[in-house]
């Protein structure tokens, strides 16, 4: 079995280290995932003089972080702190208790603490002042591996995580934990007295959240629920024709409205936009319902949400404008005049409507006005922005333990719980790993 010392790589966001830690050293405390959640844990254990070393299968720490930066960096909301735990909705209660640890105020003095201004966006979203993932997170790095800010952390890339050795019990007599790695230089143990998993969740395998950890949990009996794509796109049925595929794809649905109420009765409105894909659509208005129209795909097999081409304007002033006497004109020209509906919007009425109801005005604004669309699948896992289910709440301790297995914390998109995009996703994982790492200290002073 290859063994080597530990070494700390140098502080970029690219740095790598393929070191493994040797037999004989004394037990660590291990950060399996090297993503917000994990690097969070990592400071704080840190920080707390602990020695800390973090794992990951990438070559780079932060992939999907930096990724989810390229068009800026949504950090948190500044909304209210009610509005703000609402976002979570069936795990309202656990999130917020995570949130009263670590808030959104807490995230930007956290940011400011590593030289990184933050501001609040017209929508109330706070984004660093430079928009940027990069700096941030090699600022991050810096402090990390800086023994003046703590113990200082040591990083160990290309550290794929394959469960405990001995492929039995998590947990050995002694109450440590022997962890197996696979390297670029073959297998390797790590002997740890606690554990925080902070894999991610399903989506971006690329980036390194496959979700190769759930069958390693489920071994230990640990309850997961099935891992489903969140913030995602959908197929619509029966599929686009090819005339609008081909000449519409990509292009967005700006000013529109979209409403929902499921078979359980609960209901979702918002003004926004949304784009059309070669099969469906997808982007923010479409990913802020897709919680309810995915679990309502599951239950019945298929959604249809309700499309409101002109939000801004009454059903009243819309049918009185179709009916309004066109006289020599085209119905689009009429359209277009009256109602400024023409492009993809002109486009998805004569992709849905039967052609006579073209010619029945009332018909017409009624479709303007709520015009069923309706979706067969969910788009993915891989696809989506993030990623739904995970670790149950219920077999955690509030500490984020995980009660059949003592001194393994878990934290970030591998736990159960979902948001919409708007920083919701990343001050929830950040919350997480500063309690799970908070857990951990309590942990060790109660062992």
């Amino acid at each position: 079995m290859n063994t080597k010392l530990p070494t700390t790589p140098a502080a970029t966001p690219d740095a790598s280290d393929a070191s493994a830690l040797a037999p004989a050293a004394l037990p660590v405390i291990a950060v399996i995932g090297a993503g917000p959640a994990g690097l969070m844990a990592a400071q704080v254990l840190a920080r707390a003089g602990q020695a800390v070393h973090v794992f990951d299968a990438m070559p780079s720490v932060g992939r999907k972080f930096l990724l989810a930066g390229k068009g800026g960096l949504n950090l948190t909301h500044s909304e209210a702190a009610d509005r703000f735990a609402g976002r979570y909705g069936a795990r309202r209660t656990a999130i917020e208790s995570l949130l009263q640890s670590f808030s959104p105020d807490d995230l930007r003095a956290w940011a400011q603490s590593l030289g990184v201004e933050t501001f609040v966006g017209s929508s109330g979203r706070i984004f660093p002042t430079d928009m940027k993932s990069a700096p941030l997170l090699r600022a991050w790095l810096q402090s990390l591996r800086h023994p003046s800010t703590g113990a200082g952390v040591r990083f160990h890339m290309r550290h794929r995580w394959t469960g405990w050795a001995g492929g039995g019990s998590a947990r050995q007599a002694d109450g440590n934990h022997r962890l197996c790695f696979d390297t670029p230089q073959g297998p390797t143990e790590v002997l740890a007295s606690a554990v925080v998993l902070a894999l991610g969740g399903g989506s971006w395998a690329r980036l390194g959240s496959n979700g190769a950890w759930v069958p390693l949990l489920a071994q230990q009996g640990v309850a997961v629920a099935p891992l489903l794509p969140s913030n995602c796109g959908f197929d619509v049925e029966p599929g686009w024709t090819a005339f609008f595929a081909s000449r519409f794809a990509g292009q967005a649905f700006k000013s529109v409205a979209i409403s929902f109420t499921n078979t359980q009765g609960v209901s979702f409105s918002r003004k926004g936009e949304f784009v059309a894909t070669a099969g469906g659509i997808e982007g923010s208005l479409v990913y802020a319902a897709s919680s309810l129209l995915r679990d309502e795909i599951i239950r019945t097999g298929h959604a249809t949400l309700q499309l409101d081409l002109l939000p801004d304007m009454s059903a009243e002033r819309v049918l009185a404008e179709v009916q309004h006497p066109r006289g020599s004109r085209s119905l689009s020209s009429h359209l277009k005049s009256r109602l400024n509906l023409d492009g993809i919007k002109s486009a998805l009425l004569h992709e849905l409507l039967p052609k006579e109801d073209f010619l029945d005005g009332p018909k017409l604004a009624a479709a303007i006005k709520s015009l069923p669309l309706r979706l067969a699948a969910a788009r993915p896992l891989d696809e989506a922005i993030s990623s739904a289910g995970g670790v149950l709440f219920e077999v955690l301790t509030p500490d984020l333990m995980l009660e059949q297995l003592p001194g393994v914390f878990c934290a970030g998109e591998m736990l159960d719980w979902e948001a919409p995009t708007g920083g919701y996703l990343l001050q929830a994982c950040f919350a997480s790993g500063h309690r799970a790492a908070q857990g951990v200290l309590r942990y060790q002073e109660k062992s």
